[in-house]
């Protein structure tokens, strides 16, 4: 299997994973999100906004932000790329536009003065995260606005990711080092000053980027 073949099939796993195991219960079980950072992060997100403004919510999952971009009045259009986590947001806020999309066939231009993306990039491959960045940067109207984060690896998932790189290797899998693939959903922990780079080569400068709850939370503006 070459390499683009294999994350073809992480990719569907993962989407597979979400929506028949994660999506039934998602909202009981994972209800500690959002954590202080990233509520901080979205204050910071909303006051750059202008009143009534059309906000893109992309791999919005179950819906756990959509009530903070309501609140300040927003429009507000959700994507993601399981059907059992939109069905979960579309119970929970049925009068908001959502469509099964992945972030990688994003087609958006223009039409957003702000975007998020919350918890998902860390199921991103690294090829695959210039041409995420840049389609949410084409997503956003001249000078809007991203704000995204960057999962940070524990203890735990640092000794994972060296145990999937061996075990990859040793199975001849095309894997590189940052991916874990033996986690519940494939995940990738890319380097902040690799991430710092694929944003300047996407046409986004950053506003502020700080670390907190286990995440880099990066708040970026469209040049």
């Amino acid at each position: 299997m070459n390499r683009s073949e294999w994350i073809k099939a992480r990719r569907h796993e993962t989407e597979e994973r979400y929506d028949t195991l994660w999506a039934p219960e998602y909202g009981e079980r994972w209800g500690m999100y959002p954590n202080a950072t990233h509520l901080v992060f979205i204050e910071k997100f909303l006051n750059l906004l202008s009143p009534h403004s059309k906000v893109l919510d992309a791999a919005c999952g179950a819906g756990r932000y959509m009530p903070y971009l309501l609140g300040k009045g927003h429009v507000v259009v959700g994507i993601d790329q399981s059907q059992g986590m939109l069905a979960k947001a579309r119970a929970k806020f049925p009068a908001v536009q959502t469509e099964k999309v992945g972030l990688q066939e994003m087609t958006f231009r223009s039409e957003f003065d702000g975007a998020i993306c919350m918890d998902a990039m860390e199921n991103v491959s690294p090829e695959d995260w210039p041409l995420v960045l840049g389609n949410l940067k084409r997503a956003l109207k001249l000078q809007g606005y991203l704000y995204f984060t960057v999962e940070i690896p524990g203890v735990e998932e640092l000794l994972e990711i060296d145990t999937a790189f061996k075990k990859g290797k040793e199975q001849v899998l095309p894997i590189v080092h940052g991916e874990c693939i033996d986690s519940t959903v494939y995940h990738y922990y890319p380097a902040m000053e690799q991430v710092r780079e694929w944003v300047q080569q996407a046409g986004l400068a950053v506003m502020e980027d700080a670390e907190g709850d286990g995440y880099h939370h990066v708040l970026t503006r469209k040049i």
